[in-house]
């Protein structure tokens, strides 16, 4: 019997066992600055810093634990095709704003707004960028910046002012007496 005790005592140790047969992966300081790394790639993601996130995913997919390998080159892929998609170039300020009508008309009212303030950072005389963003404030029930940038298309040019007339995307400022003022200067 000493020798059975004895015999068990000189064999190795054998690992702890799970239902499915695998060990956990052990908790080391490297690894928790993995999943650190990790979660706040995530987040980056999350938030649309999609370039950042690529920068981080890519790290860690080096540097990481090899477990979460297809998960990380998933997100990889991700970013790209966020990052990417968000990149759309134009040729003229023109096509930029028929862009930008064609996202105010799909209800996409920020991205518009962004796009009508771009082509003014560049040209900051284009009265066209102006009336759409008095288009998209009309739209959106901001009456005092509508006839803001309404004021501002027209004396860059006046042709603004009989478009305007016509424009039934003006339909919520027709009772405003400003705009009617605005629109009919003669009367």
């Amino acid at each position: 019997m000493t020798q059975a005790k004895a015999a068990s005592n000189n064999a190795p140790k054998r690992g702890p066992r799970t239902l499915a047969g695998t060990v956990p992966a052990p908790q080391d300081d490297a690894r928790a600055r993995s999943l650190v790394l990790y979660e706040s790639a995530l987040r980056l993601m999350q938030t649309g810093k999609y370039d950042a996130a690529h920068a981080a995913f890519t790290k860690l997919l080096a540097e990481g634990p090899p477990e979460l390998g297809d998960r990380i080159r998933m997100y990889i892929n991700a970013c790209l095709l966020q990052a990417a998609k968000g990149k759309t170039e134009f040729l003229s300020h023109e096509e930029r704003y028929d862009y930008a009508i064609s996202l105010l008309n799909d209800g996409h009212y920020e991205d518009a707004r962004q796009e009508f303030r771009a082509i003014l950072a560049e040209n900051a005389a284009a009265d066209y960028a102006f009336y759409g963003l008095a288009v998209l404030a009309s739209m959106t029930g901001d009456a005092q910046t509508c006839l803001e940038h309404l004021t501002e298309a027209i004396r860059l040019n006046g042709k603004n002012r009989i478009q305007a007339r016509s424009d039934s995307d003006f339909q919520d400022m027709a009772d405003d007496p400003r705009f009617t003022d605005l629109l009919y200067p003669e009367v």
